[in-house]
């Protein structure tokens, strides 16, 4: 992933330099985004949810994910599998981590542009192996 959105960066510093209540989410979830704004890296940094991956008529849905963390880095302890597509998703150009399985609602933490982009057709699965969705703090 490539960057922490304002959410986290917010909550982490609520949570280390203050006494204010800082509440994380109880479950995490990977959705997936494609960038037909052409704005997917400010939109993810604001949290704006404007291009994720649509469920009309292609099966896309979040996916849970588990991390483990090994010194500064974090990494899915799981492959992340999603539906397999009954329609296309388009081509995904971006993945976020968010506290929401619901398309379009929860907030965005962590946010990152894969290294190649995936076209996903109809009857195509998308996989993350794991080990390889990985937050860094840098």
């Amino acid at each position: 992933m490539s960057a922490a959105s304002n959410a986290t960066e917010n909550l982490a510093l609520k949570w280390l330099l203050t006494t204010d209540s800082a509440t994380r989410p109880s479950a995490w979830y990977v959705a997936l985004f494609n960038n037909t704004s052409g704005n997917a890296a400010a939109n993810l940094e604001a949290g704006t949810l404007t291009d994720e991956v649509s469920t009309s008529g292609t099966a896309y849905a979040r996916q849970s994910v588990a991390f483990t963390v090994t010194d500064d880095q974090a990494a899915n302890s799981a492959t992340v599998t999603f539906p397999t597509a009954t329609g296309s998703f388009g081509t995904v150009t971006h993945v976020a981590i968010v506290s929401s399985d619901v398309e379009g609602a929860g907030t965005v933490y962590f946010w990152g542009q894969l290294t190649s982009s995936k076209t996903v057709s109809t009857s195509d699965t998308f996989q993350i192996t794991s080990g390889s969705l990985t937050v860094t703090l840098a």
